[in-house]
């Protein structure tokens, strides 16, 4: 019988913003390891890593949302392949006024494995929603 050998997956790194962005906090967007990918949670800032859009929840679930669509177009993937989705928010209410927005990006109606969850405060006091996703690639 011959030994099969053990293909050993490597994680490849996903940078949304300039590196000096990321690597000053010390996270990467994102991490493919085989079929999954897992992502950091997608807030709404700039390419320096200000807040964006203060004051402005449904503009900054757009933003987040957003940077989501870039990594997965990075991996030639949709909201449909994201079987993960953790949100974190500062006013549950306000999430809840902007469901629809959310509910529009799954086309296939087939909602991702989700956690809604009120928090006191996020890494910046201007931010009021981040969301994290898990993707499987098909």
């Amino acid at each position: 019988m011959a030994q099969e050998k053990a293909t050993i997956l490597q994680p490849e790194y996903y940078q949304r913003r300039a590196s000096e962005t990321e690597n000053g906090f010390g996270y990467s967007f994102a991490v493919k390891i085989g079929n999954l990918i897992k992502a950091s949670g997608a807030v709404s800032m700039d390419e320096e890593g200000k807040p964006t859009a203060i004051g402005d929840y449904a503009q900054q679930m757009k933003n987040c949302y957003a940077d989501i669509e870039k990594m997965l177009i990075h991996y030639g993937c949709t909201f449909d392949d994201i079987i993960v989705e953790n949100i974190y928010t500062t006013n549950m209410t306000l999430f809840m006024e902007n469901l629809e927005y959310r509910k529009s990006l799954y086309t296939e109606n087939r909602y991702p494995k989700s956690t809604w969850l009120g928090v006191k405060e996020l890494a910046m006091p201007e931010l009021m929603i981040e969301i994290e996703v898990e993707v499987y690639i098909p």
